[in-house]
């Protein structure tokens, strides 16, 4: 049997990795030329390591954790969660602390944050449209401006007015004003199941970053047959009575490989999926894959030429001033990420859309447009950046909107009918946002179907294992229609 996987991402690479261990004869195809770990890759620059996010290692499988361990035993560093909210001049902690918030906001303003809350809570209805009202409930208007409003319409390009609120009941629940008293005056008042898993305080973190693991994986994969082209664009995927043939993937060179496969996993966009599918699909399906929407991402790293400039992992850039939406220390997820002690290397987050002025501005200008950001919030002081570079991400966060189910749906009937021995797992290959331990369990239970099982890969944001903070889905912004 011949099994060829689309993509060498957390999924990807799980999937492979476990069928190989079974003696699977496996064929990964990488668009990317260098890199392994989809968003989940660790980018090199001058001897720097920089992440993609930043990708906290915390997982509720013990599974998923115990393949950690076992990927990169004593170099999976133990890591305390440092994350502040810097808005209007002032840094607030996160998860968010009533007596720190209180105190940055002064008498005056806590009494109309407070009076805000009450009248929230006295005159608006519980049932709840969009993510601004499910947020001013719970929190007053000025601390819905304040905390939420500002960050979450830089990530999903959505006015919250706009944002299901489905998705804040879901994401914040057991949050609200309240509660944020109650556990800043008694920090051990909530118990270990009820703390929800964005918000945990320590977490495991990969020595050189999350592209050691997967550069470990790839490694292992490859001692134990596998084959793995790097720089190889999946163009076309044959299908023929219900069944994918073959595959076929064209570098940049346009030198092309073309395998007959068995069995197909593919973790590449659904769009893109479609679009590869040879015969094409009816029209309804190419339009359903056209509709579906995704928002682009890109890192602008910068090495500072002075060490220390704040404790955090992370801040989140909650001040409309600017443009950048979360700024990452690497150096403060790991010190082996920064190879000279008397620098830093800071990731300044921009969630754009692919085409935008962002997207668009040249490498150096966007180094410039960096730089200015950080003074402007007052990050460097005196410091200066001595060197930087730009990474960008195509289609780094599924959006859902009022169609995507639907349009997910007819992309899977079709798959259902015209290539049954195709399975798509991972964030993009279902349009859905996971997790790195939900891609890799999709990838995990993709490849154990091979093996004779037979699991819905589309249950596993359900399962128990995986509740974030309800027994619901993991949801993402649904734009709504008002």
């Amino acid at each position: 049997m011949k099994v060829v996987v689309i993509g060498a991402g957390p999924a990807g690479l799980t999937a492979a990795y476990e069928l190989a261990l079974h003696g699977i004869k496996v064929v990964v195809f990488e668009q990317d030329p260098e890199y392994v770990g989809g968003i989940s890759r660790t980018v090199e620059y001058a001897n720097y390591r920089f992440d993609i996010g930043g990708h906290r290692f915390f997982s509720k499988s013990q599974e998923i954790n115990n393949f950690w361990v076992e990927m990169l035993g004593d170099d999976l560093l133990k890591r305390q969660r440092i994350s502040r909210i810097y808005y209007n001049g002032k840094f607030y902690d996160y998860p968010l602390r009533a007596s720190n918030a209180f105190r940055n906001m002064g008498l005056l303003n806590t009494t109309l944050c407070v009076t805000d809350y009450m009248k929230a809570r006295l005159s608006m209805r519980k049932q709840f449209l969009t993510f601004e009202d499910w947020v001013i409930y719970h929190f007053g208007r000025r601390l819905y401006e304040m905390f939420f409003k500002t960050y979450t319409e830089k990530v999903w390009g959505m006015k919250c007015n706009e944002i299901s609120a489905d998705w804040a009941a879901q994401r914040i629940k057991g949050l609200n004003l309240w509660n944020a008293i109650k556990t800043s005056v008694f920090p051990n008042s909530l118990k270990d199941d009820e703390v929800i898993k964005t918000l945990i305080n320590e977490f495991y973190y990969p020595k050189l970053g999350p592209g050691m693991l997967w550069e470990k994986v790839t490694k292992e994969i490859k001692q134990l047959g596998a084959e793995v082209f790097m720089g190889y664009k999946v163009t076309q995927i044959f299908h023929k009575s219900g069944l994918a043939t073959t595959v076929e993937a064209k570098n940049l060179d346009n030198q092309v490989v073309r395998l007959k496969a068995d069995k197909v996993i593919s973790t590449m966009p659904l769009q893109s999926l479609v679009t590869a599918l040879n015969p094409a699909p009816a029209f309804k399906v190419i339009k359903a894959a056209e509709a579906l929407r995704y928002r682009d991402f890109l890192t602008v790293a910068l090495i500072i030429d002075s060490p220390d400039l704040f404790p955090d992992n992370w801040i989140y850039i909650h001040d409309p001033s600017v443009k950048v939406g979360r700024i990452q220390n690497f150096g403060n997820w790991s010190p082996y990420m920064v190879p000279n002690s008397h620098t830093s290397c800071l990731g300044l987050e921009y969630f754009c859309s692919e085409g935008d002025s962002l997207w668009m501005m040249d490498n150096e200008n966007l180094l410039h447009f960096a730089e200015r950001e950080l003074r402007k919030l007052g990050l460097l002081q005196s410091a200066k950046v001595i060197d930087g570079t730009v990474v960008r991400v195509q289609k780094a966060y599924p959006v859902y909107d009022d169609f995507y189910e639907n349009n997910v749906q007819v992309i899977v009937s079709e798959l259902a009918r015209t290539c049954t021995n195709l399975q798509v797992a991972g964030r993009n290959g279902m349009h859905r946002y996971n997790n790195q331990d939900h891609a890799m369990m999709t990838g995990l239970l993709a490849a154990r179907n091979i093996l004779g099982a037979n699991y819905d890969l589309w249950a596993v944001n359900g399962d128990a294992i995986y509740l974030e903070e309800t027994g619901e889905e993991r949801l993402v912004p649904r734009e709504i229609n008002i």
